[in-house]
């Protein structure tokens, strides 16, 4: 029978529910009976026992609030009653770095279909990139991609194009609003299957953003950053650069960039710049010819067997709610250790959703200066966000309170889920590349898109995105698997939901067990075999960090 309720850790003094409970209500746990003082909605908390204003809160075993006013046992706990709270940290000289490594036999020996590049890395796909090193180039990619895209067969679907049609049909024959409105549209119109002229190659990326100029320095240096990790990136085969020439973001510091992440550095590279052309056209017309040249030559790579450890997973979460924590977060928490145990690589970003668990990653660092760098980006980042009116404290949304995630440290500690238990063998800061095997924790917004577009151009090839609210998230050369944290919003969003993980609140699936069936699924869709829903949709999210102005 499916629980209804649920403590996380055995030090919590709330309980979740796991379904929605009523006022007065009696429910067990654990040989302790709870009589309800307030209605629950599920994924909402309830206290275990009577609190007063200043006691702690504590849920996974943290601090992550104090109560504002008495709240009797039984009693919800919200914004209203209970503010954020953590606890500081500091650095010991005690490494915490041992782990029970996850039993890995079922994937030993088990390969990937994918692009070997010369610098030893493995690609999940292959994509040529069109980039503009600033936004005054963002019409000439409009320009190419409009050129390009659809007759080398990487058109999208059609069916929003017929029904609009339809609509047309029906206004030119004089039916009204109402009737447009209310007019049966079909939807069901055929895929756009033109054929690929280029089979190894998965389509031609368009990088659009509104940086390189206008900014600081800084924020040239980092953008310059960011596209050198896309260009460098194994599902990368090469890409073409438009350069305006004037801008701050100069094609010598990509250059520079490129070489930090790859000194031997060998893809094909066109950078065309307008200003010494001198004519758009001519500037239009030599970026159709080479691009056309590097899909000829990215058609010649083709997918091959590779070790799991080339795999590189960012993990995410977006739309989070009260079940993530306890579902989909720990289930590729489980998945990441299963991948650490067999060699590769994952990246936790999101330091705005790692408030009041720093102790715990902090003391999993496998050296004291690892700890340190942890540290200071932490205390750094938080300090810029007070200094413009906000904090760590303001991360969550509207939609994450709605849902049970009432402070950032609830929300910080359920996040963190996502990095399983192995040591800590990195800590970078954005934009720089994963450089080891392991757990890297990555100093990224809490922002889905800028999260994940720091994460692949770091190296990961492929992303795990939980969410509980459902998100259409995507990125334009990494696919990013959309993992659900109930069921419910599986059956409601299907189309942009990849894997279900509801299962685990069901009682049907144990997060061991999610974990292990999600790596599954990632190797297929590593090799080529799956398709997902960002993919299938062009869900192509694309959004640079601007230091200090997003949580």
């Amino acid at each position: 029978m499916k629980k209804k309720v649920l403590k996380v850790h055995a030090d919590d003094n709330v309980v979740v529910a796991l379904t929605n409970l009523s006022k007065g209500e009696t429910v067990s746990l654990d040989g302790q009976e709870y009589t309800l003082t307030d209605d629950i909605a599920a994924k909402h908390k309830f206290v275990a026992a009577d609190l007063q204003a200043g006691d702690s809160i504590i849920m996974y075993g943290v601090l992550v609030g104090k109560a504002q006013s008495p709240i009797k046992k039984g009693g919800l706990i919200s914004t209203g009653n209970v503010k954020h709270a953590a606890n500081d940290f500091e650095i010991s000289a005690q490494r915490n770095t041992d782990w029970k490594k996850p039993d890995v036999s079922k994937f030993a020996g088990r390969t990937f279909m994918g692009y070997h590049r010369p610098n030893g890395e493995v690609g999940t796909a292959n994509f040529w990139l069109v980039i503009p090193m600033v936004f005054c180039e963002n019409r000439n990619l409009d320009v190419l991609q409009e050129s390009l895209v659809r007759d080398l067969g990487y058109g999208r679907n059609k069916k929003y194009k017929y029904q609009a049609q339809q609509l047309i049909e029906l206004y030119k024959t004089g039916k009204s609003v109402e009737d447009i409105l209310n007019a049966d549209i079909r939807t069901n119109a055929d895929e756009d299957n033109a054929q690929r002229l280029f089979p190894n190659v998965d389509g031609i990326k368009f990088l659009n953003h509104e940086g390189g100029c206008g900014g600081t320095r800084q924020d040239a240096q980092a953008l310059c950053g960011l596209l050198a990790g896309y260009i460098t990136h194994p599902n990368c085969a090469g890409a073409t650069v438009l350069s305006l020439g004037c801008q701050n973001a100069q094609v010598s510091i990509l250059e520079e960039e490129i070489k930090k992440r790859d000194a031997n550095f060998s893809k094909p590279l066109y950078i065309l710049e307008q200003q010494k052309i001198g004519l758009e056209s001519d500037l239009l017309a030599a970026a159709i010819k080479h691009t056309f040249a590097g899909l000829i030559l990215a058609n010649q790579t083709k997918r091959e067997p590779a070790p799991l450890s080339k795999l590189t997973i960012g993990l995410e979460c977006g739309g989070s709610d009260g079940f993530s924590g306890i579902s989909a977060n720990p289930a590729i928490g489980y998945t990441s250790d299963l991948l650490v145990g067999l060699g590769g690589s994952v990246i936790l970003s999101e330091f705005p959703e790692l408030c009041g668990v720093e102790q715990g990653l902090s003391d999993r660092c496998v050296q004291v200066d690892i700890a340190k760098r942890f540290s200071t980006l932490m205390k750094t980042y938080n300090a810029r966000a007070v200094a413009v009116g906000s904090g760590f404290d303001m991360n969550p949304s509207p939609g994450n309170i709605k849902d049970g995630l009432i402070t950032d440290a609830i929300k910080s500690a359920g996040a963190a889920k996502k990095g399983g238990t192995s040591p800590v063998t990195d800590v970078l800061d954005y934009p720089e590349k994963v450089r080891k095997q392991g757990l890297n924790l990555l100093c990224t917004p809490g922002n889905d898109v800028e999260s994940t577009t720091a994460e692949v151009a770091s190296g990961a090839n492929i992303v795990l995105f939980t969410t509980g609210l459902g998100t259409p998230t995507g990125n334009p050369i990494a696919p990013v698997v959309k993992l659900s944290s109930n069921t419910v919003l599986y059956n409601k969003m299907r189309d942009i939901i990849d894997i279900n993980t509801g299962t685990i609140i069901e009682g049907e699936e144990t997060i061991e067990q999610a974990g292990e069936r999600i790596l599954d699924y990632v190797i297929k869709v590593a090799s080529g075999e799956q398709e997902i829903s960002a993919v299938r949709h062009g869900q192509d999210d694309f959004i640079p960090w601007k230091r200090g102005v997003s949580l």
